[in-house]
């Protein structure tokens, strides 16, 4: 097993960003792990396992070429009809080379569902132009034999750096009002949950969807003034949003592929570890 493990190679489409470079920082240590990184960078630069990549000019192939990896793991932004494109090489690589592809999706495959949360084998809906994407993205994926795709939907993810808190706390300083959605129901969860649980995906050679959303789910509004209150010690201005008159869901909820109690979370524990 330990063998079978450290043979894995492991590609991370999308590592420069908050969320990818946190996974390639999670399996790094384990297991020979590249990464592609967008803008150039002195510490990418630097490190070896890193390929400068730009979605508009270089091919993806190349750097697949290059690096021979056995489980792909894809955290990719950009434009939406070339990540398609790309998608679509990475699945041809995979079949041919027998390998793992894990795709980073959303719980915004579901935003055209606004009753009730989503588990995983719910039938995907969106009204959203991102939605569409990774449900596209999900579908060319299913088409794949089973065993070589895990698709891992999420729902907000924050962490200590992640682009939500940055945005946070420069409105503060500026005294700007801070958006709020009151009838939006939500899960959340934490960029080093999330690395902690492709980790262990990985090891344990599961495949299939998964949901990766806390337990519990919270209002958008609840959550945010609390996280801001402990983790700020202050009281903005807010802007209340409201889409809807009615409570309106979008929370990704696991029901089928289970994780162990260890790798599972909760909106308090969120708030938690970033205000620590």
């Amino acid at each position: 097993m330990k063998d079978d493990l450290i043979k894995q190679r492991v590609l991370v489409l999308g590592g420069s960003g908050f969320l990818g470079n946190a996974i390639y920082k999670e399996l790094s240590s384990y297991y020979k792990t590249f990464a592609t990184y967008r803008t150039p960078n002195s510490n990418f630069d630097a490190n070896n396992h890193f390929f400068q990549y730009a979605i508009e000019e270089d091919d993806i192939v190349e750097i697949l070429n290059a690096c021979k990896p056995s489980i792909i793991i894809s955290a990719l932004r950009g434009d939406f009809h070339l990540q398609t494109i790309i998608h679509q090489h990475v699945a041809d690589y995979v079949v041919l080379n027998n390998c793992k592809f894990i795709f980073i999706s959303s719980a915004n495959a579901f935003d055209a569902y606004s009753k009730y949360p989503s588990y995983e084998l719910d039938k995907t809906l969106s009204h959203s132009v991102y939605g569409h994407f990774k449900i596209k993205i999900e579908n060319m994926l299913l088409r794949l034999p089973k065993k070589q795709v895990v698709i891992l939907r999420l729902p907000m993810v924050f962490g200590l750096q992640c682009p939500r808190i940055q945005e946070i706390n420069d409105s503060i300083k500026k005294e700007e009002a801070i958006e709020i959605f009151p009838n939006l129901v939500m899960n959340v969860t934490l960029d080093k949950k999330v690395t902690q649980q492709i980790h262990y995906i990985i090891n344990r050679n599961k495949f299939g969807v998964f949901h990766l959303g806390s337990t519990d789910l919270v209002h958008h509004d609840d959550f945010m003034k609390d996280l801001i209150a402990r983790r700020f010690k202050t009281t903005p201005k807010f802007k209340h949003v409201y889409t809807t008159n009615e409570e309106r869901y979008l929370a990704v909820l696991p029901k089928y592929n289970l994780l162990p109690k260890h790798l599972q979370i909760t909106s308090d524990k969120v708030i938690e570890e970033l205000t620590k």
